[in-house]
Parts: structure tokens; sequence; C-alpha cells
């Protein structure tokens, strides 16, 4: 790895074991094995170095997770493939949930830096194409445009189920069957 990835795992791991508020530009550029003005070097600030290092990783790991979901619904109708998809995100999140805990603590710093906002404004568009590409694959029958609308859709639900989620875990939050049924509800689609 270079100095850029070896940072972007130092910051990784140093959020992780203890917050973004804690994380300090020191301990993630020893973490890293990097000398301190490496961070201002590849990311211009610390800042810009946390908001890349959980976009990075929380993307990868919950959007591969999605992916493999959008994949394995290949074959069945897509209403069917997203109730079960979105009946199998809830452990993906789990198995991030020091991932997605560290995400919540970052957005509002997000929200305060003009420069991290448009970070991850300019972001946005890749993870719709991700979603969508992975969606025609599995749905060969949608067009560009209802598969990029789709994947619009899964990427605002796994930011909300994913906050929730993360917040209340023994909370009834609704399922795939129920977030199904109401896609189907609003598109006048008999169950």
């Amino acid at each position: 790895m270079g100095n850029r990835e070896d940072l972007l795992a130092g910051a990784r791991k140093v959020i992780i074991e203890r917050g973004v508020a804690k994380a300090t530009a020191r301990d993630i550029a020893s973490a890293a094995g990097v000398s301190l003005a490496a961070i201002g070097y590849h990311f211009g600030s610390k800042d810009q170095l946390i908001t890349e290092a959980l976009a990075d990783s929380l993307g990868t790991a919950i959007g591969d997770s999605m992916e493999q979901k959008i994949r394995e619904g290949s074959g069945v109708t897509p209403l069917a493939a997203f109730a079960t998809m979105w009946n199998g995100m809830p452990a993906v999140f789990t198995e991030n949930h020091d991932s997605m805990l560290a995400s919540m603590e970052n957005l509002v710093r997000v929200a305060r830096s003009p420069e991290s906002r448009k970070f991850f404004a300019q972001s946005l568009p890749g993870a719709y194409r991700e979603m969508a590409d992975a969606l025609r694959a599995a749905h060969p029958q949608l067009s560009e445009d209802q598969a990029e609308a789709i994947g619009e859709l899964y990427f605002v639900l796994v930011q909300g189920l994913g906050v929730l989620q993360t917040i209340a875990p023994d909370a009834n939050l609704p399922d795939g069957d129920r977030l199904a049924q109401a896609v189907a509800a609003l598109a006048g689609v008999e169950d």
C-alpha cells in the first residue's frame, strides 16, 4: 500500500476504536505508519481524510452487500427481489455496526463542512450508478431510467434504515415484505 491507502486504513482503525470526535491527526498518522504531513499532502486536512475513509469503508461494506443481494434477486420479479433484499439488510447493518456508528457520528461534521458536503454530493451519482448497473444485470427487463430510479430509492432506504437499525436495533422497523407492500400500493399493483 502507498501512504494514501495507509492513511485511509489508519483513519478507519482509529475512528472505529475511538470515534470521529476523538480521532486526532497524530493518532491517524501513527496508525498508518506515516508522517503527520502526509495527511495534508494526500487529503488537504484531517477532516477530508476522515470523510473519505468513512465513505470508502462503509460504502464498500454496505455497497458490496447490497450488490450481492441484488444479484441474488435475479430470476424473480424486481418487486420480489426488493422484498428479499430489504429482509436481508438488517443483518448487513448489524455486521457493520461499528462503521455505521462512526458514520453517524461523522454526519454532523460533514453537514458543517462545505468541503465534505461537496465530496458527498459528487459521490452520489456514482453510488446510484453502481446500484443501477447491478439492478440492470439482475433484471435486464428494467430500462436504464427505471434501474436508476430504483437505485436512488435503494440508496435513500439504506441511509434511513441503516440509521434506524443502528440507533434502535430492537424497534419494530419495516421489513422487506412491508416495504414491498407499500411500493406495490403506491404503484397500484395488487399483492
